[in-house]
């Protein structure tokens, strides 16, 4: 079928006049943009340069010669390359061998150069602060960290440096650690918020593709299962009852109209679907397939949100029992119990027969255990000593979620209207 202009631009108006009243103001949903992996990464390295510098400058500020500027440049980058291999996100998958090799490298060109330098080297001591920090245990690196903090202000009190200097160099060592550790997590956390938005971007595609899944298969299987029918029964009788024959075509244009505006008020309708006029189509479709039927609806008025579920589940088990197998009689109940309502669909013509868990088998029950599991029911189904086939779906009568699920929601919208088969 093709749609016509009017028709067409009618059901494209209603989903994008939806899309919009659904975007929230972007003044609303503006937040401010968390600095990039890579920017984290530098001001780390940063901060790194900045306290390798201040040892570097300390030694030409003593008037240190050349040589030993060369010596202090090249300790200083070999500490540097040490601190910046903790410092990054490899270093947390290292063994603890590796670790502690590691540490105990920058550990020996960390305090061997207080030999040569005294205290113009002690800006080097936070680093390695920092790094016990990164890749120790807390009830170890914290200890440790005092440790280093305790030998610096030894080191200062030792030379007889004033309270000022010796509290200015052991803070800043305390400091220096924290401050490499704080922008190493701080950076890592930046990381993971950026794999969290991507990974939360993936499921959200991923949990709409399901929805849309799910609403194509409860909407059209029940269509596509009448149309086989219908088209089948006309097939047999186009011979010898042509009036008849007529009558079945006629219905299966209506069920093809209707499974055409079933796909469109997907998008656009949010009416409920009633389990009482879905009980009285089931039986008109299973009377068509020559299956007896016999309904028992007497739960009362349910919740809208109930109502809609339910109907659904029995749309789902009317549509199994067509396809899957070979029924005579189908016996379908409703009734109240209490804070929760029963359905029960169950049907003959199973018996000796394995559960199709082909590729082609669909996924109907799946999809109704999501939808009576998101308010809190629950479905069972399977062939039971009677050898017959039960479908019992629970679903509470006041359910904790009172909107509606997004495709129940849909689904009632496609099917409110709907004529019996």
């Amino acid at each position: 079928m093709h749609d016509t202009p009017d028709s067409a631009s009618s059901f494209r108006a209603p989903a994008q006049a939806g899309a919009r009243s659904a975007s929230p103001p972007r003044s609303h949903t503006r937040h401010r943009e968390l600095p990039a992996p890579k920017l984290a990464r530098t001001i780390t390295v940063a901060t790194l340069l900045y306290y390798s510098g201040i040892s570097l400058l300390n030694v030409l500020r003593s008037g240190a010669e050349r040589s030993q500027v060369l010596l202090c440049l090249g300790c200083v980058t070999a500490v540097f390359l040490f601190q910046f291999l903790h410092v990054s996100p490899r270093a947390q998958r290292w063994s603890p061998r590796r670790r502690y090799a590691t540490l105990l490298a920058q550990a020996v060109l960390t305090y061997l150069p207080f030999l040569l330098f005294g205290l113009n080297w002690g800006s080097m001591a936070g680093p390695l602060a920092g790094s016990l920090l990164l890749l120790l245990p807390g009830r170890v690196a914290w200890p440790l960290s005092g440790v280093i903090t305790s030998t610096m202000l030894a080191m200062t009190v030792s030379s007889g440096l004033d309270w000022a200097t010796v509290t200015y160099l052991t803070t800043s060592t305390m400091m220096a650690g924290l401050i490499l550790y704080g922008t190493a997590r701080l950076s890592d956390l930046v990381a993971e918020v950026q794999d969290s938005r991507a990974e939360m971007a993936r499921m959200a595609v991923t949990e709409e593709r399901l929805r849309f899944a799910r609403d194509l298969h409860d909407l059209l299987g029940y269509s596509l299962s009448a149309i086989t029918l219908k088209s089948e029964l006309t097939y047999r009788l186009v011979h010898s009852r042509p009036d008849r024959a007529r009558e079945e075509i006629a219905s299966v244009l209506e069920v093809s109209r209707q499974a055409l505006s079933d796909v469109r008020l997907v998008a656009s309708g949010y009416r409920d679907m009633s389990l009482a006029a879905e009980a009285e189509s089931a039986a008109s479709i299973l009377s068509t397939a020559e299956i007896r039927a016999q309904t028992d609806v007497s739960c009362g008025r349910l919740h809208p949100v109930t109502d809609t579920v339910l109907a659904t589940a029995l749309r789902e088990g009317v549509t199994n029992v067509l396809r899957h197998s070979k029924a005579q009689t189908c016996v379908i109940s409703v009734e109240s119990m209490g804070e929760s309502v029963m359905l029960r669909l169950v049907n003959d013509g199973v018996a000796g027969q394995r559960p199709d868990h082909s590729a082609h088998s669909g996924s109907g029950l799946g999809n109704l255990r999501t939808r009576l599991a998101a308010i809190g029911g629950r479905v069972e189904a399977g062939v039971r000593e009677d050898g017959r086939f039960h479908l019992v779906a629970q679903a509470p009568a006041h359910p904790v979620a009172t909107a509606h699920p997004p495709e129940a929601g849909r689904l009632g919208a496609a099917n409110a209207a709907r004529p019996a088969a």
